[in-house]
């Protein structure tokens, strides 16, 4: 019977210090600062935009067409590091 009571503190002491990292890192991640909601998903929609236009790209085959496309996605990229500047 001695073993097994052993056994049970042994356990009881482990789910305790788990518990206490838990809430470790619990504190740690409420410490972190968040970027502003508005620029995370300003970003987000530009790199979806972006993905389109780089389907439609891969499937056009008018050159004016590509041409437009080739100038909406450079927009794109110089808004998106407007706008992780502005993030940071």
């Amino acid at each position: 019977m001695g073993d097994a009571g052993e056994g049970l503190i042994d356990a009881d002491g482990r789910i305790q210090e788990r518990m206490e990292d838990l809430e470790r890192e619990r504190a740690a991640a409420k410490g972190k600062t968040v970027r502003n909601l508005a620029q995370i998903r300003a970003l987000e929609s530009l790199r979806l935009a972006k993905t389109d236009l780089e389907r439609q790209l891969a499937t056009s085959a008018n050159e004016r067409r590509k041409a437009q496309l080739v100038q909406a996605m450079a927009e794109l990229d110089r808004r998106m590091a407007e706008v992780g500047k502005a993030a940071d």
